[in-house]
């Protein structure tokens, strides 16, 4: 079964909704596919409307009254089943979905770098365990460093320590110059300077190490303590949980299946947001990590030129350059340190899915090479967990994109074939 629709949108994030609502209001038919339960994305987890944030529970009220708009949670998209078409799964079926113009909103993933005991249980991505938490995971009374880079250290603490965990650190690999020097910047964001001044506030007491790093996970069948290196000293500390996570990177892999450019591990646009394929467009992380504001700008802009309002559009260009602005001086503050890429060990897996260790994979020259020997980046994740871990440990990129974009239901892939 296909369905037609004028404009379709995959993420129900901020660049997403932002996206949704900019088009909603010249009548097209929308389809709006995400595959999580709620709209909201990872900032907005569990729907926007429950979002502290007002311009969340704004967006949702506007696009909920919207009779032109319809969404597809727990949806995925499976591949490009022709021009202009997108073979979708949802738990119960799988179908076609047309388009005319189509704006791709697919958000970012964490950076995981590999390090001696890093697959215990307890070891877990610093956004993973957040989104666990806001979705009812019991982490109360639980020991939890938080390690690895950049502000979301920070917000995940507060989620973490909102449910009553005991957060014994915050553990932040960039240097103190770097980080102080971002901090200064911050009143050119005065948004940001608030939300800052507001999550430190809330993690008073809590050390927080800049300068320092994740040594090695320890323990038997469970994760039991964790070593760091901080500063010039280590110290070890008992813990229920690690959670970690290197920066975000961002979801490329339907612009990659669309055949749209990618350079620097990032989409890339044009002043309207549109990539290198005609009539598809892109907003948000996937265009690089630039944080929820200059997703809200990229999202109405990307909406807007969808439907040929240039004119709108262009009211949020000065907005865009202002918090591009901001994600720059946010990666030169939080650039990864070269010391991180001697964390793993000789027999370290760095592919989980694979078991591919360290050893194995220092024996070849690129993605292609290692993926042909070893099978790196070839179990379910296709290679979106060992990816971003050997492109900063080896320079590799990958040069493919496999179809289907996610594990899919052999039946869905059949009826694929009999849509065709």
């Amino acid at each position: 079964m296909k369905q037609q629709f004028e404009i379709v949108i995959i993420g129900a994030g901020p660049a997403g909704l932002a996206a949704a609502h900019a088009v909603a209001a010249s009548g097209a038919a929308i389809a709006v596919i995400d595959d999580n339960p709620h709209a909201g994305g990872q900032i907005w987890r569990g729907g926007p409307q429950h979002s502290s944030d007002a311009r969340a529970a704004q967006l949702w009220s506007a696009l909920s009254q919207a009779n032109n708009v319809r969404f597809f949670n727990g949806a995925k998209v499976l591949l490009p089943s022709a021009p202009g078409a997108l073979l979708v799964e949802t738990p119960d079926a799988a179908f076609t979905l047309g388009y005319r113009k189509l704006i791709l909103a697919t958000g970012a993933r964490e950076r995981l770098l590999p390090f001696p005991g890093w697959t215990l249980p307890g070891v877990t991505g610093a956004g993973g365990i957040q989104a666990l938490a806001k979705g009812g995971y019991p982490v109360a009374g639980k020991r939890i460093v938080v390690a690895g880079s950049g502000p979301l250290l920070l917000a995940v603490a507060a989620t973490l320590k909102q449910r009553g965990a005991q957060v014994l650190a915050i553990v932040e690999q960039a240097p103190l110059h770097q980080v102080a020097r971002f901090a200064l910047a911050l009143p050119a964001t005065p948004a940001k300077l608030l939300q800052a001044l507001r999550l430190r506030a809330e993690l008073a007491g809590i050390p927080y190490h800049m300068h320092s790093h994740v040594l090695r996970a320890e323990g038997d069948e469970h994760l039991t303590q964790v070593l760091l290196q901080i500063g010039a000293k280590q110290q070890s500390i008992a813990c229920d949980y690690l959670a970690c996570g290197f920066g975000l990177l961002p979801n490329t892999e339907t612009a990659g299946a669309l055949g749209c450019t990618i350079a620097d591990g990032a989409v890339q646009v044009d002043r309207w947001q549109q990539t290198s394929v005609a009539d598809v467009y892109c907003a948000g992380e996937g265009t690089g990590i630039g944080g929820v504001d200059l997703a809200l700008a990229e999202g109405r802009i990307a909406g807007l030129a969808a439907v040929g309002d240039l004119a709108q559009a262009a009211r949020h260009v000065a907005g865009r350059r202002r918090w591009q602005g901001f994600a720059a001086r946010l990666a030169r503050a939080f650039a990864l340190r070269e010391e991180l890429r001697q964390l793993a060990d000789p027999d370290t897996i760095v592919c989980r899915c694979e078991d591919v260790r360290h050893r194995d994979l220092q024996q070849h020259a690129s993605w292609r090479s290692a993926k042909l020997h070893t099978r790196c980046g070839m179990g379910p994740c296709q290679g979106r967990i060992c990816g971003g871990a050997t492109d900063f440990l080896y320079g590799w990129s990958q040069d493919s994109v496999r179809v289907p974009l996610t594990p899919a239901r052999i039946g869905s892939l059949i009826a694929a074939d009999s849509q065709e």
